[in-house]
């Protein structure tokens, strides 16, 4: 059984961290227990549980490592053209070389795409494993509309949770920057999001349950 930790914080939301199902925890805010019925916390609870038994915890752990560490590389690449690291010039010459001009131009731009393209591969990995735990959650509880009308009631809080820090944004069961975020659709919008959509994820637990969705 995993550690159960409450957040002082009044906007409802909930977590799971870890490295494995051995050494797992759950945050929930005071917020979330102060709106959902006991059906509706089973099923973000199962949610959270859900990210444990996939090893999401570890999986998005490591992906925002593998993050870090490319956009580490791509400013050290980028400070090191201070001091003329790649001039486009031979050694012996100062006419300019083509061949040196080319491969500039395409390490030029694999140290600015490289970080963006990480970051998109990370938050498409975690709108996954989202949809994942949501359809797991309802497993679990065999009640899918109790996720759905819990998630209802978590998109209708319009305040941030600011107790819980952008970092682990990924993990929590809605984005933690508010409303705002959790609503947008949209190409661009879910692009860059850490999250579906919340009318989706919605649309597809009444799906589960073999109901519209209004």
């Amino acid at each position: 059984m995993p550690k159960v930790y409450i957040i002082p914080d009044n906007d409802p939301n909930a977590f799971a961290t870890g490295k494995d199902p051995q050494h797992s925890h759950i945050a929930i805010t005071q917020g979330l227990l102060s709106i959902l019925d006991r059906d509706e916390l089973q099923g973000v609870i199962a949610h959270e549980m859900s990210h444990i038994r996939y090893y999401d915890i570890r999986l998005m752990t490591t992906v925002a490592t593998f993050v870090g560490a490319i956009v580490l590389l791509s400013d050290i690449a980028l400070r090191g053209m201070r001091f003329g690291s790649f001039s486009g010039k031979t050694s012996r010459s100062k006419e300019k070389n083509p061949l040196g001009i080319v491969i500039f131009i395409i390490w030029l731009l694999t140290v600015i795409l490289a970080p963006i393209i990480t970051q998109l591969m990370a938050m498409m990995i975690s709108r996954k494993r989202e949809y994942l735990a949501d359809a797991s959650a309802a497993e679990l509880t065999r009640n899918p509309l109790a996720l759905a009308k819990a998630l209802q009631k978590l998109e209708n809080a319009s305040a941030p949770t600011a107790a819980i820090k952008r970092g682990i944004a990924h993990l929590c069961v809605v984005d933690p920057l508010g409303k705002k975020v959790n609503e947008k659709e949209g190409f661009w919008a879910e692009l860059f999001a850490t999250h579906p959509p919340m009318k989706k994820r919605i649309m597809f637990l009444n799906a589960m349950a073999y109901k519209k969705s209004s």
